[in-house]
């Protein structure tokens, strides 16, 4: 524990939950209670008025009418709508589709126009490559966006960019598409945000006061987890620098459909559960292992799905609580941890 836990930076984890999810609690390591819970105290001069907002992310939704997913993304906004009291806000991690045609993109809005509070929202791969973005930003607005809130600066990031690899071997559109569903598919190469994101993100930031509170979110890790499978963003580093000056930055972020967290200097980085299916974890040590979901159960079709509300305290504190589904598509109880 004690390379995990540093008392003198006011750190420390915690852990607990259901079947699928390890524990640890303080200091005793293995008490299988199923939730995650990591705590860690910012450090932050500047007081923000606590607050909530939750995440829902990678629906996957397909084109025939009345699939699973369609009712486990119904299911999410309901689940969320239940929490008392309620989110200020919902951010959607991306992958809204699964084949990127507009009847899926206008599917996943209409469920999620059931929300009682206001959507924000970031593009995955899976939304972008059939059209370019064309559909999903016609419906869903710019990928690009900051905003204050409550004391706290957000930005969204579109992290899913790729080199042009469709032109000079003249691809169709579908079979662009296809390429970009692919995990590990080596023809796209590493993705990003690019060259104008970093430049509008350095502007964006340059103001702010290095005690600002910051959250950002991207749909792809914003550090190199596993980049055979594209869990990386490739010019992640250049982004940490451009927050570098702040006191503390959380970022979230959908694509990996498992429970993570990591640190890398003044960011912390939480992962969002899916409304699909659960990835397996790939062939990796994770910095911190306390965080690994358990293999899904196989016998329950949601198990390792769920959504995720993250509660901000006056100190920049987050609690970030895991809400899974149980196989009657209810919430059982909520998991989570703190950052």
């Amino acid at each position: 524990m004690s390379d995990i836990v540093d008392h003198s930076r006011r750190q420390f984890l915690s852990f607990a939950g259901k079947a699928g999810l390890t524990t640890l609690v303080a200091q005793a390591v293995g008490i299988n209670l199923g939730v995650v819970d990591i705590v860690r105290a910012q450090t932050g001069k500047r007081g923000v008025e606590p607050f909530r907002f939750a995440i829902i992310s990678d629906a996957h939704l397909y084109s025939m009418p009345d699939h699973k997913f369609d009712t486990q993304l119904a299911d999410a906004v309901a689940q969320v709508n239940a929490m008392t009291p309620l989110p200020d806000f919902v951010l959607f991690g991306g992958d809204v589709a699964q084949n990127g045609t507009e009847d899926q993109l206008v599917k996943g809005k209409k469920i999620l126009s059931e929300l009682k509070m206001p959507l924000k929202i970031i593009p995955g791969e899976h939304d972008w490559y059939l059209d370019m973005g064309d559909a999903w930003r016609g419906l869903y607005g710019d990928e690009t966006w900051s905003f204050n809130h409550k004391g706290v600066h957000f930005i969204g990031l579109n992290s899913i960019l790729v080199r042009d690899f469709w032109t000079e071997t003249g691809m169709t559109p579908l079979e662009r598409m296809t390429v970009m569903e692919m995990l590990e598919s080596p023809i796209p190469g590493p993705w990003g945000v690019h060259e104008k994101q970093l430049e509008w993100l350095a502007n964006d930031v340059k103001d702010l006061a290095p005690d600002t509170p910051i959250v950002v979110f991207t749909h792809s890790p914003l550090w190199d987890y596993y980049p055979r499978w594209n869990f990386q963003t490739s010019d992640a580093p250049e982004i940490r620098e451009i927050l570098s000056k702040f006191e503390n930055v959380m970022s979230y972020h959908g694509h990996v459909h498992q429970t993570l967290f990591n640190r890398i200097g003044n960011m912390s980085s939480v992962a969002a559960l899916s409304t699909s299916w659960p990835w397996p974890y790939p062939p990796v040590e994770l910095a911190f292992p306390e965080t690994r979901m358990n293999r899904a159960d196989p016998s329950i079709a949601t198990d390792g799905m769920g959504t995720q509300v993250i509660d901000l305290s006056g100190s920049f504190e987050a609690l970030v609580q895991y809400n899974p589904f149980e196989d009657s598509l209810t919430p059982f109880m909520r998991d989570g941890f703190k950052v």
